[in-house]
């Protein structure tokens, strides 16, 4: 890695994403340069112990999986440096960016850009919720684990679309009981979804606690397991304990794009727009990929996807720099996504 030297392609994160669109890059022959702000690649796969989703894996681990991608991607010249924050990104007269870490000084150029910084779910600060979360019973996403609880019995919490789909999945086709909380009398999901939810809750055991907010998520005396959850009736203060095997947490995602400020033009939730062909963004040059772009799938195999079509695009951009259509851009999106 040299700080002087220039790189086809930096990749800002080294998650799937990342990964991925550095596997390709490289092996295409593009000098590609991964920069990570944690100790390790891999990003929030890191977190996960038992993955069923990914194709041709039956199940593996999340570590074991990102070792692979790295294995594959540095095989082919992909240079990943971690500890490596990206705070700053700026164009130069040339065509060319500049990138700015938070280590030091340290300054790298680039002729093209793939933003995968990722997106964080949000938590909710209970107490007990990170110790859960990291023993596995903690689950901020239904479609990776909704089919370790199998005939068990989950809380899930939230009032937005995301909670009310999710629950009704989980319900439907894994649990035998599902409780659903939310600190308001009325949900913020769309009445469609709200009406299958109460039409649902009877015939696939959802029991709809209204308002309630958790208070604290309880170990079991193994540190393994989850011995009940406590929860609070807003109206009331009555504080109950529920016995359940798991948490699912529907509180919405946080995608890590602050530091793009005055770089690229995101949505009002902190969402990339780009041409879902081409991952390509506002900005000539700048591809994204991953659960940072606006309306992505936020899944494990859709991140790769995405760094995969966000790598390819390098080889049009490179042939013909002019050939980026800036007019199909519109109010910070592309035209047509």
């Amino acid at each position: 890695m040299s700080e002087n030297q220039m790189y086809d392609v930096v990749i800002v994160g080294a998650g799937p994403a990342g990964l991925s669109a550095g596997l390709y890059a490289s092996r295409d022959g593009y000098k590609t340069l991964l920069l990570e702000k944690n100790g390790l690649p891999g990003g929030q796969i890191m977190l996960t112990e038992h993955i069923e989703n990914y194709p041709g894996y039956e199940k593996i681990g999340g570590f074991e999986l990102v070792e692979n991608f790295k294995t594959q991607a540095t095989k082919f010249g992909s240079e990943i440096v971690t500890n490596q924050g990206v705070t700053a990104i700026t164009p130069q007269s040339d065509g060319t960016f500049s990138v700015e870490t938070n280590n030091g000084e340290k300054k790298f150029s680039a002729r093209s850009i793939i933003l995968t910084p990722g997106s964080d779910y949000r938590q909710l600060g209970l107490p007990g919720e990170d110790q859960m979360r990291q023993a596995g019973r903690v689950s901020y996403c239904a479609t990776c684990d909704g089919a370790f609880y199998r005939d068990k019995e989950v809380l899930t919490i939230g009032g937005g679309n995301t909670a009310v789909e999710d629950t009704i999945y989980l319900a439907s086709r894994f649990t035998k009981k599902t409780t659903l909380i939310h600190r308001r009398r009325e949900f913020r999901a769309q009445k469609v979804l709200v009406d299958e939810l109460n039409a649902a809750a009877a015939e696939h055991n959802i029991d709809i606690k209204l308002p309630y907010v958790p208070v604290e998520i309880v170990a079991a005396e193994n540190g393994a397991d989850i011995d009940y959850v406590k929860i609070r009736n807003v109206e009331t203060d009555a504080v109950e304990q529920l016995k359940v095997d798991g948490v699912f947490v529907f509180a919405g995602m946080i995608p890590n794009t602050k530091w793009l400020t005055g770089f690229i033009e995101c949505d009002e939730g902190g969402y990339i727009p780009a041409d879902p062909g081409s991952m390509k963004t506002v900005v000539p040059g700048v591809f994204v990929a991953g659960d940072c772009r606006k309306n992505a799938a936020m899944q494990l195999a859709t991140a790769c996807s995405d760094g995969v079509v966000a790598a390819m695009g390098l080889r049009e951009f490179f042939r013909d720099l002019t050939s980026w259509n800036v007019s199909t851009c519109e109010n910070g999106g592309v035209k047509g996504y």
